[in-house]
């Protein structure tokens, strides 16, 4: 039942999809980009943007959620996805806040930040592998009436990204660099989609295979890393104070911590030295070269994570993909 609210809540650009349209939707100024911070003064012509894009957000968010089948809490969700959820919720009790936390979406960062705040870590600029369980409290880990205390009086926020750039994000990490996922999905990937795939390490899976895979997948089975963001954090059955842009990470990570707080001494983490972003040309490049209509089936997938979050839908007509 659920589900099919989602569907019908967002019947609007499923219908574009089936006609083909996936030239850019543009919604008024799109994830403007991040000018100064406010210790140092913001340019008003982008704080102006930030609050259009913000607010079409809300309305939205307001409208989808608002349908009579969709979720009112995480208690109103199946327990399948009440599990995911909850399992991504990070709790700080001691600044009292809870992130729902998205792979691609600097959570790595983001959890640097929490176990510094929490003090089971010195510094953010502390070299080595992160640990995403030690030193981490998850709000599924507590009693119900504890999730429902938080829930209702701890700050909470979410970071996104556009859908098909941290697809392209997980797919380039994944597949072109652990080991563990090459052995784990690669290998299965190509045998199930390539003619005679039966020799491959996994590691030289291409894009429209694992976008055929992600096709095939059972969304509520997905690897966190390339499961809808709605999917993960579930926005309706949440209520987020706030919702902070990939493409606005450093002065939408000052927003919240300033709003929590935060001691001086703690900043968001730079970028590490040998992380390779994706570029604008780079996600133009795998898109084009991508048959049409393995984007165009795997759009409904992921349309709650473009429509709520205010992305425009991927460009790939022949004019585009030409330039």
């Amino acid at each position: 039942m659920l589900m099919f609210g989602v569907i019908l809540a967002s019947s609007g650009l499923l219908l574009m999809i089936e006609r083909g349209i996936l030239a850019q939707v543009g919604p008024p100024p799109l994830h403007p980009p991040a000018g100064p911070s406010r210790r140092d003064g913001r340019d008003s012509t982008a704080e102006l943007e930030l609050e259009v894009l913000r607010d079409t957000r809300n309305r939205t968010i307001r409208a989808l959620c608002g349908q009579r089948s969709m979720p009112r809490s995480i208690w109103e969700l199946p327990p399948g996805q009440r599990r995911t959820v909850l399992r991504h919720l990070l709790v700080s009790d001691k600044y009292r806040f809870l992130y729902c936390y998205v792979p691609k979406v600097a959570c790595s960062n983001w959890k640097r930040v929490l176990k510094v705040l929490d003090g089971a870590l010195e510094s953010v600029d502390v070299k080595g592998k992160m640990d995403h369980m030690r030193d981490l409290v998850f709000l599924g880990d507590m009693k119900p009436e504890e999730i429902s205390y938080r829930l209702k009086h701890y700050y909470k926020f979410i970071f996104v990204r556009n859908p098909m750039e941290r697809l392209l994000s997980a797919y380039r990490n994944k597949f072109g660099e652990i080991k563990e996922y090459q052995q784990k999905y690669g290998v299965e990937i190509v045998r199930r989609y390539r003619k005679n795939g039966g020799n491959s390490a996994g590691d030289d899976v291409s894009f429209s295979e694992f976008l055929q895979y992600l096709l095939d997948e059972d969304v509520e089975r997905m690897n966190e890393h390339w499961m809808p963001i709605y999917n993960l954090c579930q926005p309706c059955a949440v209520k987020y104070d706030f919702i902070g842009s990939y493409e606005r990470l450093h002065a939408d990570a000052n927003h919240v911590l300033e709003h929590i707080q935060s001691p001086s001494f703690v900043r968001f983490p730079e970028r590490q030295a040998w992380y390779k972003p994706v570029t604008a040309e780079t996600l133009h490049y795998y898109l084009c070269n991508t048959p049409r209509r393995l984007i165009r089936e795997l759009l409904p997938k992921y349309i709650l994570d473009f429509s709520l979050f205010a992305y425009p839908l991927p460009n790939i007509t022949s004019e585009f993909c030409r330039q």
